[in-house]
C-alpha cells in the first residue's frame, strides 16, 4: 500500500520519486523535506510532515527506497519487520539517494516556487541530513540520531549551511567512540551544532511506537523548530 500522493522527477531521468506532500494554508514560509527512517514513509513520518505544514511550511517526505520497492512500510516494534527494514538500508545507494534529495530541492524551488528549503532526517535520515549539508545547497539540515556520520567527517569542510544534530548518548547504533569522533570532528565547526541527550536511545523522537521519549522528543523538536525558523523562515 502506497501512502505517497506526488511524484517528483529524478535527476537522472530514471523515473519519478514518490513523495508524500502537504501544502500549508497560504504562502509557505519555506519548505521542509522530512527524511524517513528505514521504515518507509509511514504514519509517523506522515505525521511529522503534517506537523510542518501546520506550522506554515510546504512539507515533502520522499520515499527513499523507491528504486528498490516503492511504498514499503515496516513496524519498528516487530523484530522481523525491523530486520527487513535494515536490509533495505543495507542495499540503499546513499550517493544516488542524495541526488534524489537534490531533485526534491530543485522541484520545490523551481516547480513549487518555494525558495528556501530545510531538511529534517531521522536515523538513516540523520546521516542523509549530514550528507545534504555537505553535498547540496540546502539552506539548513537537522539530523536526529544519525548513523555513520563519524565515517563521513572527511566531508565536513564542505558544510556551508547550518546543520543541527541531535545525539542520544545511549544510542545502540552509534557507539560512544563514534559519538566522540563526531564531537572531536565537528564541535569547532562554525556551521554545526550538536545537542546530546543523556541516557537516551535511538528513535527517541519517533512520533509513534515504543521508542519515543516524550520529554526528550519535545525538547529536541523545540530546538529544531527554532533552528529552522531562523534559517529557513
Amino acid at each position: 500500500m502506497t501512502t505517497t500522493n506526488t511524484e517528483i522527477p529524478a535527476l537522472d531521468g530514471d523515473g519519478k520519486i514518490p513523495a508524500y506532500v502537504v501544502k500549508p494554508e497560504g504562502t509557505p514560509r519555506g519548505a521542509i523535506i522530512v527524511q524517513q527512517e528505514i521504515f518507509g514513509v509511514d504514519a509517523g513520518i506522515r505525521k511529522k510532515a503534517d506537523g510542518w505544514a501546520s506550522k506554515g511550511y510546504f512539507a515533502v517526505a520522499p520515499d527513499t527506497f523507491w528504486r528498490q520497492q516503492p511504498g514499503i512500510e515496516f513496524d519498528p516494534d516487530k523484530p522481523e519487520e525491523f530486520q527487513k527494514a535494515v536490509g533495505y538500508m543495507m542495499k540503499h545507494d546513499f550517493d544516488l539517494g542524495i541526488r534524489d534529495i537534490e531533485a526534491v530541492i530543485h522541484w520545490v524551488q523551481r516547480e513549487m516556487g518555494v525558495p528556501k528549503v530545510g531538511l529534517v532526517g531521522f536515523c538513516m535520515g540523520g546521516k542523509i541530513a549530514y550528507m545534504a549539508a555537505a553535498r547540496t545547497d540546502i539552506d539548513a539540515s537537522v539530523g536526529y540520531y544519525g548513523v555513520g556520520i563519524d565515517q563521513m567527517l572527511n566531508e565536513k569542510h564542505a558544510i556551508a549551511r547550518p546543520l543541527l544534530l541531535h545525539v542520544p548518548t545511549a544510542d545502540g547504533f552509534v557507539p560512544p567512540e563514534a559519538q566522540k569522533a563526531m564531537h572531536e570532528g565537528l564541535d569547532d565547526h562554525p556551521k554545526v551544532t550538536i545537542y546530546d541527550y543523556e541516557g537516551l536511545d535511538h528513535g527517541f523522537a519517533a512520533e509513534l511506537g515504543s521508542r519515543r521519549d516524550d520529554a526528550a522528543a519535545s525538547l529536541a523538536d523545540e530546538r529544531t523548530v527554532a533552528f529552522l525558523a531562523e534559517h529557513v523562515g
